[in-house]
């Protein structure tokens, strides 16, 4: 690993990625001197977009398999810049940083603020999003990754486009569904035309912050269309920073 390969004058640093933040963190300190980068990721996309540093695909088991690999690699650094609903690996980094007694920074995507015009309905899981929807048949526009899908099977009346990175598969059961394979970021524009064009009538996205994804959230105020939004999750009191500088400047004060 870059870890083990780059001599003792370098500081090995973990990136926990998956994000957009990740990759800039990524490519910005690719070829810094001092620094030994490795980035991690869930191995959810199939065709992630790498940038020039040592990578490693999957899990690690759990904050005790992260704490063993952080030791084993001799990692002097941790930077969590995973996706703000990724609250498993965010507990599992603060826990096994904890444990190790190594240095860990989160970048943490501040979420979107609701505005004037905006037609919220916030919840706490999807769960909730799919009951959100009501009981009448309604033209539902799902942009929350493949992975929590499932939950809208509970509302089978109703007619879902679902727009992800990756193929869907059979992550959502339902009469009526149409695939959207894309990736952001999408312009307002776009966005606008593409939710009259489908005929959106009710838009279920999570909160996740940033600028890749924000234009459907201005789209649907623009259209007055209704919003269910997923609340971000509870995550660890560990330091963090809104943006890839921050991280770039602690990283750039260790060496």
């Amino acid at each position: 690993m870059g870890s083990e390969q780059d001599g003792a004058d370098r500081l090995p640093v973990l990136i926990l990625g998956g994000t957009t933040e990740a990759s800039a963190l990524a490519r910005a300190l690719a070829t810094a001197p001092r620094l030994a980068l490795t980035l991690s990721l869930a191995g959810r996309t199939l065709n992630p977009t790498l940038p020039r540093v040592p990578t490693r695909l999957g899990g690690f088991g759990g904050a005790e398999g992260l704490a063993a690999w952080i030791a084993g690699h001799r990692i002097a650094r941790v930077v969590d810049a995973t996706h703000p609903f990724a609250a498993r690996i965010s507990r599992n980094a603060a826990t096994a940083c904890a444990q190790t007694g190594v240095m860990l920074l989160a970048i943490r995507r501040p979420p979107w603020d609701r505005m004037e015009g905006d037609r919220w309905i916030e919840v706490d899981d999807m769960a909730a999003a799919a009951a959100a929807v009501g009981s009448a048949p309604r033209r539902v526009f799902l942009t929350i990754g493949r992975q929590e899908l499932g939950a809208f099977a509970a509302a089978p009346q109703h007619d879902y486009v679902a727009r992800t990175i990756e193929p869907i598969g059979d992550a959502l059961s339902v009469p009526r569904l149409t695939e959207i394979t894309a990736r952001g970021p999408f312009t307002l524009a776009d966005e606008i035309a593409f939710l009259r064009e489908a005929g959106i009538e009710v838009l279920v996205t999570k909160n996740s912050g940033g600028t890749a994804t924000s234009a459907k959230i201005a789209a649907a105020r623009e259209l007055g269309l209704s919003v269910i939004i997923l609340r971000q999750p509870n995550m660890p009191d560990v330091p963090s920073v809104p943006a890839v500088e921050g991280a770039i400047a602690w990283l750039s004060g260790c060496v």
